[in-house]
């Protein structure tokens, strides 16, 4: 009789476990009064929007994520289906969650400054008074107003929220935040991206690399190298308040690093066709097998070896 050994789970990359390490990494850039007020349950666009009803809403959120938490917990390394304990046995009820435990993710500018006025190189800067507004009866004072331009963020900043007894919301958390919520300063370069999610970058992009439109090209390091660089300056500006589908956010930036090299290397291979035809030289492949003429194909192998 064969001994059954337990066997060794795959783990595919998913958006459950992409959005936690997004999370993580974000939470470097923050200060919490508590680190565990750093999960939250619930992502509004401005304080006005906590009320009953979100409130309501947040507590639900947050029973079940306990729930599914003490799951996971329970079961981490069960390998074995029949072992494996049931969600309802870790059920959270909500009335054991009060509304003075939930946090509320809002976002905000409020704490990032003003970005500086760009000014072009060798340009001299005069400074002149600023001219009072006058504004008539068919004006409306918040239209003509010009939309301050905040810091650049790798990431679109937040604040943590809890409630008290009373119903006041009251800070809890800053993102680009170094030291006391208070006393603090903004900062935006001290945290890092986690090591997982830069992992799951570089899987993501060797796996695209193989697919059958891809790989047959001979710059097809070059594509992989350009699509892992432009994940690691926008990975973390993926907003959980508009979608919960990562994977489908990576996916899109790598195909257009992707194609963008396509289109720079098939430019370059044109103008050097062109060049070998001026001078009565053979041209590659590719131009021969179109009988001449400027190449505006898409994928597949580029013939040029």
């Amino acid at each position: 009789m064969q001994s059954l050994l337990p066997v060794k789970v795959k783990n595919y990359l998913n958006n459950k476990d992409i959005l936690k390490e997004i999370h993580r990494s974000k939470t470097t850039y923050c200060t919490y009064l508590d680190p565990a007020y750093a999960d939250y349950d619930m992502i509004l666009l401005g304080v006005d929007k906590i009320n009953k009803k979100n409130i309501m809403q947040a507590r639900k959120n947050r029973a079940e994520r306990l729930t599914k938490l003490a799951f996971e917990e329970a079961n981490a390394g069960e390998t074995v289906k029949a072992n494996k304990k049931k969600l309802e046995d870790f059920e959270v009820k909500l009335k054991e969650v009060a509304a003075e435990d939930v946090v509320f993710r809002i976002m905000t500018w409020e704490h990032v400054p003003a970005a500086a006025p760009k000014v072009k190189k060798g340009a001299v800067v005069i400074e002149e008074p600023e001219e009072e507004v006058v504004l008539t009866e068919y004006d409306d004072p918040d239209v003509v107003k010009a939309p301050t331009k905040y810091t650049k963020c790798n990431f679109p900043p937040f604040f943590h929220y809890k409630v008290a007894e009373d119903g006041t919301p009251y800070i809890v958390g800053k993102s680009h935040w170094r030291g006391d919520i208070i006393t603090g300063e903004f900062s935006k370069d001290h945290g890092a991206m986690t090591k997982k999610l830069a992992h799951m970058f570089m899987k993501l992009c060797e796996r695209y690399a193989t697919r059958s439109n891809w790989r047959g090209y001979t710059y097809n390091d070059e594509m992989r190298s350009q699509a892992l660089l432009q994940l690691s300056q926008i990975g973390l500006q993926f907003d959980e308040s508009k979608s919960q589908n990562p994977f489908a956010y990576y996916t899109a930036a790598i195909t257009n690093s992707f194609t963008r090299v396509l289109n720079i290397e098939k430019r370059s291979q044109n103008l050097r066709d062109d060049i070998l035809e001026m001078n009565g030289l053979t041209p590659s492949y590719t131009r021969q097998g179109q009988g001449g003429g400027s190449y505006g194909g898409g994928g597949g192998y580029d013939g040029d070896e």
